[in-house]
């Protein structure tokens, strides 16, 4: 039974990575729609609170099932070209992000894996920083975001910081992405060497 042939997973890349700062952006408007609901109770504004934010609930929802479908197959590719890489099984590198405790270092440490797969050009301090920096924005906004909903609904300041690292984290995924790709891509593009039988 043969298997379709690795290839970079560029296309895939590029709808992920505008579903993700097309969520991103929209999540901006949400969060000032939702807290002018908050200060200004009234129809319209509970009216455009409500629309803003279906609308990024389908967005986030289309980036976060592109990231994963884009990361499952980054993971087969760089099984493909480091067979020895110690890499999580495809349920577990989407189920990581659903379990409670687990998800805020998991998922992070298996893009690592992956990224350190995927190529001998990736490089352990400023790529593995970039991963860093791009968690540590996500996990950031989550926490900024939870707090100013429970104890500072009304804070502006920290709405900003919210969207501040919202931002940042989609851009930073967005380059990351780009990275993990490019790598794989010119790994995958190289040709394959000679065997033994053909040299002879």
């Amino acid at each position: 039974m043969s298997s379709k042939p690795p290839n970079s997973p560029l296309l895939l890349a590029r709808c992920a990575q505008v579903a993700i700062a097309a969520a991103a952006v929209v999540d901006v408007f949400r969060a000032v729609a939702v807290q002018n609901r908050q200060i200004h109770p009234s129809a319209a504004t509970r009216h455009t609170s409500g629309l803003v934010s279906q609308v990024f609930v389908h967005l986030m929802t289309i980036a976060a099932v592109l990231f994963l479908v884009w990361l499952a197959r980054s993971r087969r590719n760089a099984l493909v070209l480091a067979p020895q890489a110690a890499l999580p099984g495809k349920g577990w590198l989407i189920g990581s992000w659903f379990v409670p405790v687990l998800n805020f270092f998991m998922p992070r440490q298996f893009v690592l894996d992956i990224g350190r797969a995927s190529s001998p050009s990736w490089n352990p301090k400023r790529d593995s920083t970039q991963v860093n920096l791009w968690w540590a924005a996500w996990i950031g906004h989550g926490i900024v975001l939870t707090l100013t909903t429970q104890a500072a609904p009304g804070s502006r300041t920290a709405l900003a910081v919210a969207e501040a690292l919202m931002l940042a984290a989609a851009v930073l995924l967005c380059l990351l992405i780009e990275r993990i790709t490019s790598l794989q891509g010119a790994a995958l593009g190289a040709p394959a060497p000679l065997s033994p039988v053909t040299q002879a």
